[in-house]
């Protein structure tokens, strides 16, 4: 892939994209278009990177926005619906503007198409967002471009609004931090700089077909993700545990009030739900050694330049 080659960003403004821009920067890459609906986050975009192209743009309603994929090289894919209080805003979002986006690739030719899916599409989770990211892989896989999916598990990383930065905010702000049931509930995320590391290699090399679960080299269990934050950041927070259907209630009655809450009850049934994934080997196929799980949590908290960046959900 030609360094000075147009790279298009769906979703670009999100966690993914920002960390995304990034990396490719730093690759050399010099052509980038960052398209996102979100003008909070976009405007921080706009802020951290005035050398790339924004636009301002609802990916499920027509416009001038399908004129940026005019002569791109590559697509990648990263707009998601991920959490939301009606089944309308996953199908939206993850549906609809996937169909628009697609015909865009077909009608300016673009020769390749980078999707970012989800380890949801292989989990036991039964939910919208899982649902809708099952399907929205489908209208990939059979929409005859060129194209690889990658299938990244729970994320982490800078200017995370959800997931572990919001827990990690939240932990800071609090004395006490309630933990459902015995926390033992093991997990594999991912470091959001080492799966961006595994876009770009996907956007140079351009496998054809390809489908890579891509998790996170770390075994490790919900309360021991909590405490690792809470050494990361020196903090003094008591960690407390709390009955899991207690929890549970907590969580929906909080939604009742909150428009977008953080945590729904959605997210720890998928939490508890006890999945375990295997991927692919990222040092081999990606040439991407994942960085140690307590050194990637002092870079995503305690770094000077972009721990203190939050985006907005």
């Amino acid at each position: 892939m030609d360094k000075h080659a147009k790279l298009v960003l769906t979703g670009a403004a999100g966690l993914v994209g920002q960390n995304l821009i990034v990396e490719l920067k730093a690759q050399g890459y010099t052509r980038l278009v960052a398209i996102d609906k979100h003008a909070y986050n976009l405007d921080i975009l706009r802020q951290l990177h005035p050398d790339v192209a924004t636009v301002q743009a609802d990916l499920a309603e027509d416009g001038d926005w399908t004129q940026t994929f005019a002569g791109a090289a590559c697509v990648v894919q990263l707009h998601a619906q991920i959490t939301g209080k009606s089944s309308e805003l996953f199908v939206r979002n993850n549906l609809d503007a996937t169909a628009k986006v697609l015909d865009a690739v077909r009608q300016h030719a673009v020769p390749y198409l980078v999707h970012i899916s989800s380890s949801v599409v292989v989990s036991v989770a039964n939910d919208d967002y899982t649902r809708t990211k099952k399907a929205q892989e489908k209208m990939v896989v059979e929409s005859g471009l060129t194209h690889c999916v990658l299938r990244p598990t729970l994320m982490f990383g800078w200017f995370d609004p959800k997931h572990l930065g919001w827990l990690s905010r939240f932990m800071a702000k609090t004395p006490v931090f309630p933990i459902p049931g015995d926390g033992r509930y093991m997990r594999q995320p991912l470091y959001e700089r080492d799966f961006c590391r595994c876009i770009a290699h996907c956007i140079a090399t351009q496998p054809d077909g390809d489908v890579y679960d891509v998790v996170g080299d770390t075994r490790i269990d919900y309360v021991d993700i909590i405490k690792t934050i809470k050494q990361a950041k020196r903090l003094r927070t008591v960690i407390v545990h709390i009955p899991y259907g207690l929890f549970h209630l907590l969580l929906r009655v909080y939604a009742l009030f909150s428009g977008k809450p953080p945590f729904t009850a959605d997210q720890l049934k998928a939490l508890t739900a006890g999945d375990e994934f295997h991927g692919v080997d990222t040092a081999q196929v990606f040439g991407v050694r994942q960085t140690p799980f307590a050194e990637a949590i002092r870079e995503s908290y305690c770094d000077e330049k972009y721990s203190g960046i939050t985006l907005k959900r």
